[in-house]
C-alpha cells in the first residue's frame, strides 16, 4: 500500500485561500500567506464544528422550505399557492416534464445528497476512518461542484415572477418558502466551505 505522507511532516502548509504551498513554522501561527496575505493554518480551526452547526440550520431550514409555499399563480381570476412538490407535480401534468425533472433535481436530489454526503463525510472524519479516503475526497469535491445547482429553483421562481405579469389576466408572485429555501442553498454552501477535506486524511486528532 501506497504510504500517504502530510504535508506538516514535510515542513509545509498550503494557503487555503490561493492555494499557494508554503513553509510551515513550527510553533508560528497566523503566519500571512505571501501571495494573498491570509493567514496560514494546517487546519480550518472548528471545522468539524462549524460545518455540523450550519449543516444541521440548513436540515431545519429545508423543512419549511418544503412544506410552505413558494409561489402564487394567478390566471383568468383563479390563484393557488403551491409548494416546492406541488409545483414540481403542476409542471409535469402540463406537459413540462423537463423542467419538473430540472427542478425536483435542484430542489429535492441536490440537497438531500449534500446532507447525507456531509453527514457521512463528518461522521467518518471524527471517528478517524481510514479507509477509503480517496473516495470520501472525491465525494466531497463532488458536492462543491453541485452545491450551486440548488440556486436553479430560486432563479425559476424568479424568472416566472419577473416573465408571467399580464395584470388582470395572470400573474406569479414568490412566497416565503422560496425565502427558506435560498437559506437552505446558502448554509449548506457554508457547511461545505467549512469543512475542511485534510481532515480526511488525518490519523490524529481533528480539532
Amino acid at each position: 500500500m501506497m504510504q500517504v505522507k502530510q504535508a506538516l511532516s514535510q515542513g509545509v502548509v498550503r494557503c487555503h485561500v490561493c492555494g499557494l504551498v508554503c513553509e510551515h513554522v513550527a510553533g508560528v501561527h497566523d503566519l500571512p500567506c505571501p501571495r494573498c496575505h491570509a493567514a496560514l493554518h494546517p487546519r480550518i480551526p472548528d471545522s468539524l464544528s462549524q460545518t455540523w452547526a450550519l449543516l444541521l440550520t440548513g436540515l431545519l431550514l429545508y423543512l419549511p422550505a418544503n412544506l410552505l409555499p413558494v409561489m402564487y399563480n394567478s390566471y383568468a381570476g383563479h390563484g393557488s399557492e403551491s409548494t416546492i412538490i406541488g409545483g414540481i407535480a403542476s409542471f409535469w401534468s402540463s406537459g413540462s416534464q423537463g423542467i419538473a425533472v430540472v427542478i425536483f433535481i435542484a430542489s429535492v436530489v441536490v440537497p438531500c445528497a449534500k446532507f447525507g454526503i456531509l453527514s457521512w463525510l463528518l461522521i467518518a472524519t471524527k471517528r478517524r476512518d481510514v479507509s477509503g479516503r480517496v473516495g470520501r475526497s472525491r465525494l466531497f469535491r463532488l458536492t462543491e461542484h453541485i452545491g450551486y445547482w440548488s440556486m436553479l429553483d430560486v432563479m425559476v421562481v424568479a424568472l416566472i415572477s419577473a416573465l408571467v405579469q399580464f395584470p388582470g389576466f395572470s400573474t406569479a408572485e414568490p412566497r416565503i418558502g422560496i425565502v427558506f429555501f435560498g437559506a437552505v442553498v446558502i448554509f449548506t454552501l457554508l457547511a461545505a466551505m467549512k469543512f475542511d477535506p485534510r481532515l480526511l486524511w488525518d490519523n490524529n486528532k481533528n480539532e
